[in-house]
């Protein structure tokens, strides 16, 4: 038994609002990175001050840094296959536009999985706030 999807307007259209909310979710994450990142430039630079984890959390950040340019980067692509997924459809070279929606999909896997690498990230940048303070757990 052989299973087809039949790939129409509406299986692309589903993808049309998810793509920029997520993107949207990923520029917002980015521009509180990046504020971070300008705020301890900032009192490295002008204050001289020198957290006791910096070169674990200049680290930590240069990971999410990159992990969200390549989620961005993914999700992107993930949009320009959707857009070429309309063109094959449109062009009705639907055998082409099936293999350029499922790029979509994977491209948004990708971005979605690179996210959750970031994710893990923040929660790492957290602990090391964290260990400067001392905590009973009580």
């Amino acid at each position: 038994m052989r299973f087809e999807m039949n790939i129409d307007y509406t299986v692309t259209a589903l993808m049309f609002p998810a793509i920029p909310l997520i993107m949207a979710v990923y520029s917002n994450r980015f521009h509180t990175l990046s504020a971070l990142i300008r705020k301890l430039h900032d009192e490295h630079v002008f204050e001289k001050h020198i957290p006791p984890e910096w070169e674990k959390q200049l680290k930590n950040l240069s990971q999410r840094i990159n992990y969200l340019k390549y989620s961005i980067g993914a999700a992107g692509l993930g949009f320009l296959f959707n857009m070429m997924t309309v063109l094959g459809l449109y062009l009705n070279k639907i055998i082409i536009a099936r293999l350029i929606f499922a790029s979509c999909c994977i491209s948004m896997i990708i971005s979605i999985l690179l996210f959750l690498f970031e994710i893990f990230l923040s929660t790492n940048a957290l602990k090391l706030h964290l260990s400067d303070m001392k905590f009973d757990g009580k």
